[in-house]
């Protein structure tokens, strides 16, 4: 895809690989709309997209742990721009930040799962519509090799809690909606696929951990922008990759029922039942 004047939303997009992605686009003439909860960090990026003769990006400010945020961020989106051609949703926490035990989201929910997980299933829902209007258009969700089976009957992990665990679930249930979502978007010209990009990148979410990085970040840059653009993905939809190749996830992304679970109560949690 020629990524000239194309619109593209990334969200977590001011650090890390989400920065990389954003310059990249953007010096490639893309239409970037950088999303991140801090200005300072927004600004020094749209200084140096700008020094290194990319296109201008436009910041959207918010706070993913936040539902009514999220909603706020995609209704700006939505009023700013006539098209989307790109939605990647690469926002998250790892499972060290802001310390090892649970938290909880602004809306009461388990943080990971809130801020990894459930905040990209609403803007992606909001923003349907406009990616179908825009189509041939992508929706990219940056997950993770590490995938921990949802436990439906304590999806919030009030038991046994462990930060690990709640980072994998919650980029198992990133996985499953990605693969859900393809088969809803058949024949619409609106692909969906998701990739661990690489092991352990050098990021803040990284070191946080307390990981030494063995990847890099062009490394996982690389293998998003790969599904961002490539021609050779263009056709394809609801598959999970590693780095540039496609890969088999957890056998339960791949449980009718279970995703068919995840999905209802997905749509009770935010806020639009009337899509069951």
């Amino acid at each position: 895809m020629e990524m000239r004047d194309r619109t593209v939303f990334i969200t977590g997009s001011t650090d890390g690989v989400g920065r990389y992605v954003a310059t990249r686009l953007a010096i490639a003439g893309a239409n970037v709309l950088v999303h991140g909860r801090d200005k300072m960090r927004a600004a020094a990026l749209i200084e140096e997209i700008k020094g290194a003769g990319g296109r201008e990006p436009v910041f959207y400010q918010a706070d993913l742990s936040s539902l009514a945020e999220t909603r706020k961020l995609a209704e700006a989106v939505l009023a700013n721009h006539k098209r989307l051609d790109v939605f990647v949703s690469n926002a998250g926490i790892g499972s060290q930040n802001e310390g090892p035990g649970r938290q909880t989201s602004k809306d009461g929910h388990e943080l990971r799962f809130a801020v990894n997980y459930l905040a990209g299933f609403l803007l992606a829902r909001l923003l349907l519509p406009l990616l179908k209007a825009s189509a041939p258009s992508r929706i990219v969700n940056v997950a993770s090799l590490g995938q921990h089976p949802i436990d439906f009957d304590d999806v919030m992990i009030t038991k046994n809690y462990s930060g690990s665990r709640a980072y994998a679930q919650s980029k198992l249930a990133q996985i499953m909606f990605t693969i859900d979502l393809a088969q809803e978007l058949k024949g619409s010209d609106v692909t969906a696929n998701s990739l661990h990009p690489a092991t352990y990148m050098n990021t803040t979410m990284v070191r946080a951990g307390g990981v030494t990085p063995i990847s890099t970040v062009e490394q996982g840059g690389q293998a998003i922008l790969h599904l961002v653009s490539g021609d050779d993905v263009a056709d394809e939809s609801g598959l999970f990759f590693n780095g540039m190749n496609e890969a088999r996830a957890n056998p339960q992304a791949y449980d009718a029922s279970a995703r068919r679970r995840l999905r209802a109560l997905s749509l009770e949690l935010a806020g639009l039942e009337a899509l069951r």
